[in-house]
Protein backbone atom coordinates (compact mmCIF):
# COMPACT_ATOMS: atom_id res chain seq x y z
CA UNK A 1 0.00 0.00 0.00
CA UNK A 2 1.31 3.44 -0.93
CA UNK A 3 3.05 5.24 1.92
CA UNK A 4 0.81 8.30 1.46
CA UNK A 5 -2.26 6.12 2.06
CA UNK A 6 -0.75 4.66 5.23
CA UNK A 7 -0.05 8.17 6.49
CA UNK A 8 -3.63 9.17 5.71
CA UNK A 9 -4.94 6.18 7.66
CA UNK A 10 -2.71 7.04 10.61
CA UNK A 11 -3.87 10.66 10.53
CA UNK A 12 -7.52 9.57 10.44
CA UNK A 13 -7.03 7.26 13.42
CA UNK A 14 -5.15 9.94 15.35
CA UNK A 15 -8.02 12.36 14.68
CA UNK A 16 -10.63 9.89 15.92
CA UNK A 17 -8.88 7.99 18.70
CA UNK A 18 -6.72 10.77 20.11
CA UNK A 19 -5.49 9.81 23.59
CA UNK A 20 -7.66 6.68 23.67
CA UNK A 21 -11.12 5.20 23.08
CA UNK A 22 -12.55 5.93 26.52
CA UNK A 23 -15.89 4.26 25.78
CA UNK A 24 -14.31 0.91 24.95
CA UNK A 25 -11.73 1.18 27.73
CA UNK A 26 -14.34 1.72 30.44
CA UNK A 27 -17.37 -0.14 29.15
CA UNK A 28 -16.00 -3.17 27.25
CA UNK A 29 -14.20 -5.97 29.10
CA UNK A 30 -10.58 -6.35 28.06
CA UNK A 31 -10.99 -10.08 27.49
CA UNK A 32 -14.11 -9.77 25.32
CA UNK A 33 -13.81 -11.10 21.78
CA UNK A 34 -16.24 -10.53 18.91
CA UNK A 35 -17.10 -11.52 15.39
CA UNK A 36 -18.53 -8.88 13.06
CA UNK A 37 -19.38 -8.30 9.41
CA UNK A 38 -19.27 -5.13 7.33
CA UNK A 39 -22.65 -5.15 5.60
CA UNK A 40 -24.07 -3.05 2.76
CA UNK A 41 -27.26 -1.25 3.74
CA UNK A 42 -27.86 -0.17 0.16
CA UNK A 43 -26.97 -1.21 -3.38
CA UNK A 44 -23.68 -0.03 -4.80
CA UNK A 45 -20.18 -0.95 -5.94
CA UNK A 46 -17.40 -2.05 -3.61
CA UNK A 47 -14.15 -0.10 -3.35
CA UNK A 48 -11.65 0.31 -0.54
CA UNK A 49 -11.66 -3.15 0.97
CA UNK A 50 -7.89 -3.27 1.39
CA UNK A 51 -7.86 0.20 2.95
CA UNK A 52 -10.52 -0.74 5.49
CA UNK A 53 -8.64 -3.91 6.38
CA UNK A 54 -5.47 -1.88 6.90
CA UNK A 55 -7.33 0.39 9.34
CA UNK A 56 -8.23 -2.59 11.53
CA UNK A 57 -4.65 -3.88 11.38
CA UNK A 58 -3.19 -0.45 12.24
CA UNK A 59 -5.30 -0.48 15.40
CA UNK A 60 -4.47 -4.09 16.26
CA UNK A 61 -2.31 -6.29 14.00
CA UNK A 62 -3.74 -9.38 15.68
CA UNK A 63 -7.28 -8.83 14.39
CA UNK A 64 -8.44 -11.39 11.84
CA UNK A 65 -9.84 -9.52 8.85
CA UNK A 66 -11.14 -11.36 5.78
CA UNK A 67 -12.29 -9.62 2.62
CA UNK A 68 -15.31 -11.54 1.38
CA UNK A 69 -15.71 -9.62 -1.90
CA UNK A 70 -13.34 -7.89 -4.32
CA UNK A 71 -13.33 -4.23 -5.28
CA UNK A 72 -15.51 -3.60 -8.32
CA UNK A 73 -18.21 -6.07 -7.32
CA UNK A 74 -21.80 -4.83 -7.35
CA UNK A 75 -23.33 -4.96 -3.88
CA UNK A 76 -26.91 -5.79 -3.06
CA UNK A 77 -28.61 -4.75 0.15
CA UNK A 78 -27.40 -6.99 2.94
CA UNK A 79 -24.23 -8.11 1.15
CA UNK A 80 -21.41 -9.04 3.52
CA UNK A 81 -18.22 -7.30 2.49
CA UNK A 82 -15.76 -8.15 5.24
CA UNK A 83 -15.49 -10.31 8.36
CA UNK A 84 -13.58 -9.17 11.46
CA UNK A 85 -12.68 -11.31 14.49
CA UNK A 86 -10.75 -10.42 17.59
CA UNK A 87 -10.62 -8.23 20.66
CA UNK A 88 -13.85 -6.28 21.01
CA UNK A 89 -12.07 -3.10 22.14
CA UNK A 90 -9.87 -3.05 19.03
CA UNK A 91 -12.74 -3.75 16.64
CA UNK A 92 -14.84 -0.98 18.17
CA UNK A 93 -11.96 1.49 18.10
CA UNK A 94 -11.28 0.87 14.41
CA UNK A 95 -14.92 0.61 13.33
CA UNK A 96 -15.77 4.21 12.42
CA UNK A 97 -12.51 5.06 10.67
CA UNK A 98 -12.62 1.85 8.62
CA UNK A 99 -16.22 2.54 7.61
CA UNK A 100 -15.46 6.16 6.77
CA UNK A 101 -12.83 5.10 4.24
CA UNK A 102 -14.95 2.28 2.87
CA UNK A 103 -18.18 4.28 2.57
CA UNK A 104 -16.49 7.17 0.76
CA UNK A 105 -14.67 4.95 -1.70
CA UNK A 106 -17.76 2.85 -2.37
CA UNK A 107 -19.70 6.04 -3.01
CA UNK A 108 -17.21 7.14 -5.69
CA UNK A 109 -17.20 3.68 -7.29
CA UNK A 110 -20.99 3.52 -7.26
CA UNK A 111 -21.48 6.88 -8.96
CA UNK A 112 -18.75 6.07 -11.48
CA UNK A 113 -20.50 2.83 -12.40
CA UNK A 114 -23.75 4.73 -12.98
CA UNK A 115 -22.00 6.93 -15.54
CA UNK A 116 -20.28 3.93 -17.13
CA UNK A 117 -23.59 2.10 -17.41
CA UNK A 118 -25.21 5.10 -19.13
CA UNK A 119 -22.74 4.99 -22.04
CA UNK A 120 -22.73 1.27 -22.73
CA UNK A 121 -22.20 0.68 -26.44
CA UNK A 122 -20.31 3.92 -27.04
CA UNK A 123 -16.57 3.98 -27.69
CA UNK A 124 -16.00 6.63 -25.04
CA UNK A 125 -14.60 5.98 -21.60
CA UNK A 126 -15.45 7.84 -18.41
CA UNK A 127 -12.54 9.83 -16.97
CA UNK A 128 -12.07 11.32 -13.55
CA UNK A 129 -10.51 14.75 -12.89
CA UNK A 130 -8.34 16.47 -10.27
CA UNK A 131 -11.48 17.56 -8.42
CA UNK A 132 -10.69 15.25 -5.54
CA UNK A 133 -10.65 15.55 -1.76
CA UNK A 134 -7.21 16.90 -0.72
CA UNK A 135 -5.04 14.00 0.41
CA UNK A 136 -7.50 11.42 -0.95
CA UNK A 137 -6.56 11.49 -4.63
CA UNK A 138 -5.01 8.02 -4.81
CA UNK A 139 -7.95 6.50 -2.98
CA UNK A 140 -10.67 8.28 -4.94
CA UNK A 141 -9.00 7.54 -8.25
CA UNK A 142 -8.65 3.87 -7.32
CA UNK A 143 -12.37 3.89 -6.51
CA UNK A 144 -13.07 5.32 -9.98
CA UNK A 145 -11.26 2.34 -11.50
CA UNK A 146 -13.25 -0.05 -9.29
CA UNK A 147 -16.39 1.57 -10.70
CA UNK A 148 -15.29 0.93 -14.27
CA UNK A 149 -13.90 4.40 -14.98
CA UNK A 150 -10.47 5.48 -16.21
CA UNK A 151 -7.97 7.74 -14.50
CA UNK A 152 -7.00 11.05 -16.11
CA UNK A 153 -3.69 12.58 -15.05
CA UNK A 154 -2.77 12.13 -11.42
CA UNK A 155 -1.50 15.67 -10.95
CA UNK A 156 0.22 18.62 -12.56
CA UNK A 157 3.38 16.59 -13.16
CA UNK A 158 2.27 13.72 -15.42
CA UNK A 159 0.50 15.52 -18.28
CA UNK A 160 0.59 19.05 -19.68
CA UNK A 161 -2.99 20.28 -19.87
CA UNK A 162 -3.09 23.72 -21.47
CA UNK A 163 -6.38 25.42 -20.60
CA UNK A 164 -7.73 28.86 -21.44
CA UNK A 165 -6.15 30.42 -18.35
CA UNK A 166 -2.73 29.21 -19.49
CA UNK A 167 -3.24 30.86 -22.87
CA UNK A 168 -4.15 34.31 -21.55
CA UNK A 169 -0.71 35.65 -22.41
CA UNK A 170 0.14 33.18 -25.20
CA UNK A 171 -2.49 32.90 -27.92
CA UNK A 172 -0.14 32.82 -30.90
CA UNK A 173 -0.10 29.36 -32.52
CA UNK A 174 3.57 29.68 -33.43
CA UNK A 175 4.50 30.27 -29.79
CA UNK A 176 2.19 27.45 -28.70
CA UNK A 177 3.86 25.06 -31.16
CA UNK A 178 7.30 26.01 -29.88
CA UNK A 179 6.22 25.38 -26.27
CA UNK A 180 4.93 21.92 -27.22
CA UNK A 181 8.16 21.05 -29.01
CA UNK A 182 10.27 22.25 -26.09
CA UNK A 183 8.25 20.18 -23.63
CA UNK A 184 8.51 17.07 -25.80
CA UNK A 185 12.24 17.63 -26.14
CA UNK A 186 12.95 18.27 -22.46
CA UNK A 187 10.31 16.00 -20.92
CA UNK A 188 9.99 12.99 -23.25
CA UNK A 189 6.99 10.86 -22.39
CA UNK A 190 4.85 13.72 -21.09
CA UNK A 191 1.65 13.99 -23.12
CA UNK A 192 0.07 17.29 -24.15
CA UNK A 193 -3.61 18.20 -23.98
CA UNK A 194 -5.05 21.48 -25.26
CA UNK A 195 -8.42 22.88 -24.23
CA UNK A 196 -10.67 24.13 -27.03
CA UNK A 197 -13.72 26.28 -26.35
CA UNK A 198 -14.68 26.64 -30.01
CA UNK A 199 -14.56 24.60 -33.19
CA UNK A 200 -12.15 27.16 -34.65
CA UNK A 201 -9.72 26.34 -31.87
CA UNK A 202 -10.18 22.63 -32.59
CA UNK A 203 -9.27 23.25 -36.24
CA UNK A 204 -6.22 25.29 -35.22
CA UNK A 205 -5.03 22.72 -32.70
CA UNK A 206 -5.40 19.87 -35.21
CA UNK A 207 -2.76 21.64 -37.28
CA UNK A 208 -0.15 21.51 -34.51
CA UNK A 209 2.43 18.75 -34.01
CA UNK A 210 2.77 16.89 -30.73
CA UNK A 211 -0.80 17.33 -29.48
CA UNK A 212 -1.98 14.09 -27.87
CA UNK A 213 -5.45 15.20 -26.69
CA UNK A 214 -7.88 18.02 -27.33
CA UNK A 215 -10.33 18.81 -24.56
CA UNK A 216 -13.67 19.94 -25.95
CA UNK A 217 -14.99 22.22 -23.25
CA UNK A 218 -18.74 22.73 -22.76
CA UNK A 219 -19.65 21.89 -26.34
CA UNK A 220 -23.06 20.70 -27.50
CA UNK A 221 -23.31 17.14 -28.90
CA UNK A 222 -23.65 18.57 -32.41
CA UNK A 223 -20.38 20.48 -31.96
CA UNK A 224 -18.70 17.40 -30.53
CA UNK A 225 -19.73 15.40 -33.60
CA UNK A 226 -18.30 18.09 -35.85
CA UNK A 227 -15.03 18.01 -33.93
CA UNK A 228 -14.87 14.23 -34.35
CA UNK A 229 -15.43 14.66 -38.10
CA UNK A 230 -12.68 17.29 -38.26
CA UNK A 231 -10.28 14.93 -36.54
CA UNK A 232 -11.10 12.20 -39.05
CA UNK A 233 -10.52 8.47 -38.91
CA UNK A 234 -6.86 8.65 -37.91
CA UNK A 235 -7.94 8.77 -34.27
CA UNK A 236 -5.31 11.27 -33.09
CA UNK A 237 -5.28 13.47 -31.22
CA UNK A 238 -7.81 11.84 -28.95
CA UNK A 239 -10.84 13.90 -28.07
CA UNK A 240 -12.16 14.46 -24.54
CA UNK A 241 -15.54 16.04 -23.84
CA UNK A 242 -15.82 17.95 -20.58
CA UNK A 243 -17.92 20.48 -18.74
CA UNK A 244 -21.17 20.10 -16.82
CA UNK A 245 -21.62 16.42 -17.64
CA UNK A 246 -24.53 14.79 -15.80
CA UNK A 247 -26.17 11.38 -15.77
CA UNK A 248 -28.89 12.87 -17.96
CA UNK A 249 -26.51 14.23 -20.62
CA UNK A 250 -23.62 11.77 -20.65
CA UNK A 251 -25.17 9.30 -23.13
CA UNK A 252 -25.71 11.96 -25.80
CA UNK A 253 -22.19 13.28 -25.25
CA UNK A 254 -20.63 9.83 -25.58
CA UNK A 255 -22.71 9.08 -28.69
CA UNK A 256 -20.96 11.95 -30.49
CA UNK A 257 -17.94 9.72 -31.07
CA UNK A 258 -15.47 11.30 -28.62
CA UNK A 259 -12.87 9.07 -26.99
CA UNK A 260 -13.38 10.23 -23.42
CA UNK A 261 -15.91 12.00 -21.25
CA UNK A 262 -14.45 13.56 -18.10
CA UNK A 263 -16.76 13.91 -15.12
CA UNK A 264 -15.74 15.87 -12.04
CA UNK A 265 -18.92 14.83 -10.25
CA UNK A 266 -17.81 11.23 -9.77
CA UNK A 267 -15.35 12.41 -7.14
CA UNK A 268 -16.54 15.82 -5.93
CA UNK A 269 -20.24 14.94 -5.65
CA UNK A 270 -20.32 11.24 -4.81
CA UNK A 271 -22.51 10.29 -1.84
CA UNK A 272 -21.05 7.80 0.61
CA UNK A 273 -22.58 4.35 0.43
CA UNK A 274 -24.44 3.21 3.55
CA UNK A 275 -22.41 0.46 5.25
CA UNK A 276 -22.44 -0.83 8.81
CA UNK A 277 -20.53 -3.17 11.08
CA UNK A 278 -22.91 -5.82 12.41
CA UNK A 279 -21.85 -7.96 15.38
CA UNK A 280 -22.95 -11.60 15.53
CA UNK A 281 -23.04 -13.97 18.46
CA UNK A 282 -22.48 -17.20 16.54
CA UNK A 283 -21.90 -18.60 13.09
CA UNK A 284 -24.85 -18.08 10.71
Amino acid sequence: MDESVLKLIDAALAEDVGSGDVTSLYFVPEEARVRAFVVARDEGVLAGGEVAREVFHRVAPGLEVELLLKDGVRLGKGARVMEVRGAARSVLTAERTALNFLQRMCGVATLTRQYVDRIQGARARILDTRKTTPGWRLLEKSAVVAGGGTNHRMGLYDRAMVKDNHLVTKTDLVQLQESIRRLKRERPGIEVELEADTLKQVRDFLGLDGVDYILLDNMEPSELREAVEMRGKKGVPRLEASGGVTLETVAAIAASGVDFVSVGAITHSAVSLDLALDFVESDP
